[in-house]
């Protein structure tokens, strides 16, 4: 039986956003194997990434540990990355191998060309785009454009990057629309409102509620939501964010400072996001960068209009003045307007939520799986053993 082997940084890019590409692969008749880093670096809880091990197991897919580092300074932790992953690339013979994430798409090509082993590239999101630090294009952009040419096929999943990629020399360039938006199982999911709004201490049906979904890290960027909240004194906005993540304390401080403890809730980790989506008025995604953002075509699919920044692949789903409202991801002011004019309007944002909910179906699961198929028979058909 043919080899493919799945590699990326940790294990959360395998759970969240390729388990669809392993069944699609089976199906297809390929062994495949994952190689990632189980034990430390991803946002999952210990007991959580068991699961996810036995449940690839119990699918018949091979697990390699790979001590990847999602930090890219620290170059020794590479060089081991590197040699670990050559050892399972000589060990096993590979029809190709597809690489995600930014270190695990370095050190995978890398590996790829070493062992003259076929190679595809996920890119989940360019670390330069328009409006990104300068750092970010002396660090990332010679890095990618100089891989490219070890990489045999590329697919990105916003239009920015897919212009980009068309500049660089490989064989192949793809766009899909991300891992897709299960908008069925989305709609089906229904809440007494009421209720699962007192589970989250929202009491009062005047309350406008706002929510956020995302690690709690720099990009993700929830202090800019907190400081706009802080800036409206307005006693009837409440705010959910829903992650995990490095900033937590930070996030916690902050709002102790701004005296609105009992306006913003950290929620943690929810497994009932789509409930609490429901639950909602409003989804607002501030991110500094976003390959895509599942979370907020989730929100869409939700039927909730969207506050977001107007960056990168965000631009691919929100329209200013149509799915919501944009601002540049470090203007509170421009923030905290749109805030109060969605919470002061309902007529107006109870249509931009209908109108998202239609909208963001050219982002429906289906349609990726089958642009992913067709991608995958394209780079086999040019790719015979």
């Amino acid at each position: 039986m043919k080899r493919v082997l799945m590699v990326a940084s940790v294990v959360s890019m395998i759970e969240s956003f390729n388990r669809d590409n392993i069944r699609m692969l089976q199906e297809m008749g390929y062994q495949v194997d994952v190689a990632t880093n189980f034990e430390w670096g991803s946002m999952y809880s210990p007991e959580k990434i068991a699961r996810i091990k036995q449940d690839l197991q119990d699918s018949n897919v091979g697990l390699f540990q790979i001590d990847f580092e999602r930090d890219i300074k620290r170059m020794n932790s590479h060089v081991r990355a590197y040699q670990q992953l050559k050892a399972v690339m000589t060990a096993n013979r590979y029809h190709f191998v597809h690489c995600h994430s930014p270190i695990g798409g370095v050190v995978g090509r890398l590996v790829a060309r070493q062992t003259h082993t076929p190679c595809m590239y996920t890119a989940h999101g360019f670390h330069f785009f328009k409006g990104s630090p300068s750092l970010n294009w002396m660090l990332y952009y010679p890095v990618e454009r100089t891989l490219a040419r070890l990489t045999d096929t590329i697919v990105t999943i916003n239009e920015e990057d897919f212009s980009r990629a068309q500049t660089f020399k490989t064989s192949h360039t793809f766009r899909i629309p991300g891992i897709g938006v299960d908008t069925k199982r989305i709609e089906a999911i229904t809440i007494d409102r009421t209720l699962k709004r007192k589970s989250l201490g929202i009491d009062s049906d005047t309350d406008f509620v706002l929510l956020s979904v995302g690690e709690l890290n720099e990009n993700k960027n929830h202090e800019t939501i907190i400081r706009a909240i802080a800036s409206l004194k307005e006693p009837t906005l409440r705010y959910l964010i829903a992650g995990t993540g490095d900033n937590n304390d930070h996030l916690e401080r902050l709002i102790r400072e701004l005296g609105l403890e009992r306006q913003v809730a950290l929620l943690g980790f929810r497994d009932d996001v789509i409930e609490v989506m429901k639950a909602s008025d409003c989804f607002v995604f501030p991110s500094k960068r976003e390959g895509l953002g599942m979370a907020a075509l989730e929100a869409m699919a939700a039927g909730l209009p969207l506050i977001t920044s107007n960056v990168h692949g965000i631009n691919d789903y929100s329209i200013d003045g149509v799915t919501g409202y944009k601002c540049s991801p470090e203007d509170a002011s421009g923030f905290a307007r749109a805030i109060r004019t969605m919470q002061l309007d309902f007529d107006l944002s109870h249509q931009m939520g209908l109108h998202n909910s239609e909208s963001v179906k050219a982002f429906d699961v289906d349609r990726s799986k089958t642009e992913m198929r067709r991608i995958y028979s394209q780079f086999l058909q040019d790719k015979p053993t």
